[in-house]
């Protein structure tokens, strides 16, 4: 593991209870949220928190460096199933991640 995943993992450890914090919680769900997937070679389950933008049924999930990440690869280019929590409720959809340049965004078609 890197210095950089070391980070990571440390800031996701620490911003994970907040989102679901009782008082926190309600002032970040907005923008911030949990993603949780399966590992297209390895078969495990991950879950992460990632910061988001929702338009109606359709959810972006910006990537910062993202040449320094790898989840966002088991969405690439053909897309996968994801569930994400939204507004206290877990929803399911599909993710597609985009590639334009050094920019990565994953957008979700969140299910009916």
């Amino acid at each position: 593991m890197n210095t950089f995943q070391r980070v990571a993992k440390g800031f996701n450890l620490l911003v994970r209870p907040l989102i679901n914090a009782p008082i926190i919680g309600k002032y970040i769900s907005g923008t911030l949220t949990e993603i949780t997937y399966t590992g297209r070679k390895s078969g495990k389950e991950f879950t992460i928190p990632v910061a988001y933008h929702r338009r109606g049924d359709e959810v972006i999930i910006g990537v910062a460096m993202p040449d320094k990440k790898s989840w966002w690869r088991n969405f690439y280019p053909d897309g996968g199933p994801i569930r994400i929590e939204l507004d206290g409720t877990r929803r399911t959809g599909r993710a597609v991640a985009h590639r334009d340049g050094d920019s990565v965004h994953v957008k979700v078609a969140l299910d009916s």
